[in-house]
């Protein structure tokens, strides 16, 4: 007997969630959704009405009708709902089930957009009470996530402000003729170099060397001014203002100043580079070691200029050549840069590439 009542008593707190659930529907208006307008994507009319059907009915707010009897009632009235969008259509086909209000709308491809339209309209008063207007990003994949945020939306229920801004189209800015699109930003890589100055950075630190690699770190920023823009053609000046070297203990400060050449996220630039090194003047004796200042004995040593640690901050000039793509994610811009240079003071070569994000600004 005791198993009896605790068998009995587990089947009603079982039972409990779906009779209040049946309760709270009978207490709800009825809505009907027959069709939605889809175009562009590979869901049709009623596909996408199932998929945002589906959705409703998870919210619980209303009694959703069930679709084969709709199919049913219109089918022996000898109504065709498939391409019933206007409000006097959804009206009447309301009337004709008796539905407190009609649930439609469409949901389109627009270039990178997905947008997704819902109205809802109240049979008796024959009007549009509310409507719901969203711009997502164009992925298939997230359609039914984009069905829930709509109809929550809609229904002026809360929604997830996360998965809303992770499917949010961000509109890219405007560049059209007369206007200039500004790339400044930060930017940071590596550089590795030939030569003598190769050479003087794995130089031991006793002989002025640095004891370090053929290659360094570089931070910068660049700062430019387009003075050419014809829609996606632009002219411009790039001034890279940067640090290198920072491992070293010994910073290495350039500037390059280059005139670039964009079209379509891809760009060329060349220009003079200015860098500031310690220099100092010494000669390489018989055994190939660098000595400061002047030889002590007489002999066929060459006195020349060289960096060296212990040296004067002096400025040497090259040139640069660079080419480079940007990518674009919403208002996020990302640089990629690769460059050469040449170093005649020191007959030496640079190879680099550098990394940026700046964030895209249209101005007049």
């Amino acid at each position: 007997m005791k198993k009896l009542v605790l068998s009995a008593l587990f089947s009603m707190i079982a039972l409990m969630p779906f009779t209040n659930a049946q309760v709270n529907m009978e207490n709800h208006k009825s809505i009907a959704i027959i069709s939605v307008d889809s175009r562009g994507i590979s869901l049709d009319n009623v596909a996408m009405a199932s998929l945002i059907r589906l959705e409703l009915e998870k919210l619980q707010k209303y009694e959703v009708l069930d679709k084969y009897d709709v199919e049913a009632t219109l089918k022996g009235k000898g109504i065709d709902p498939i391409n019933a969008f206007g409000k006097s259509q959804l009206v009447d086909i309301g009337k004709q089930i008796k539905a407190d209000y009609m649930l439609t709308g469409t949901v389109e491809k627009f270039g990178s957009k997905t947008i997704v339209t819902l109205r809802m309209i109240d049979v008796r008063a024959e009007k549009i009470i509310k409507s719901d207007v969203k711009e997502y990003v164009y992925d298939e994949d997230y359609l039914q996530l984009m069905a829930r945020v709509s109809v929550s939306s809609l229904l002026d229920l809360e929604v997830d402000p996360e998965v809303e801004a992770k499917l949010t189209n961000v509109d890219k800015p405007i560049i059209t003729d007369g206007q200039t699109l500004k790339l400044s930003g930060p930017r940071f890589g590596m550089q590795f170099f030939s030569g003598k100055i190769a050479e003087r950075l794995q130089a031991s630190t006793d002989q002025g060397g640095y004891g370090s690699n053929p290659y360094s770190t570089v931070f910068a920023y660049q700062q430019e001014f387009q003075y050419v823009s014809s829609g996606e053609f632009q002219v411009l000046l790039e001034c890279i203002l940067s640090i290198n070297g920072i491992e070293t203990n010994y910073v290495s400060p350039s500037l390059a100043l280059l005139n670039g050449f964009r079209y379509k996220g891809w760009e060329i630039g060349f220009g003079p580079v200015f860098r500031f090194s310690r220099i100092a003047e010494g000669y390489y004796d018989a055994e190939g070691n660098w000595n400061l200042g002047e030889p002590e004995i007489e002999g066929s040593y060459v006195v020349e200029r060289n960096i060296d640690k212990r040296g004067d901050l002096n400025l040497s000039t090259g040139l640069i050549v660079a080419v480079g793509k940007t990518f674009r994610s919403g208002h996020i811009n990302l640089p990629v840069n690769f460059y050469y240079s040449h170093v005649p003071t020191f007959d030496s070569h640079v190879v680099g590439f550098m990394l940026g994000f700046n964030i895209a600004r249209s101005r007049k």
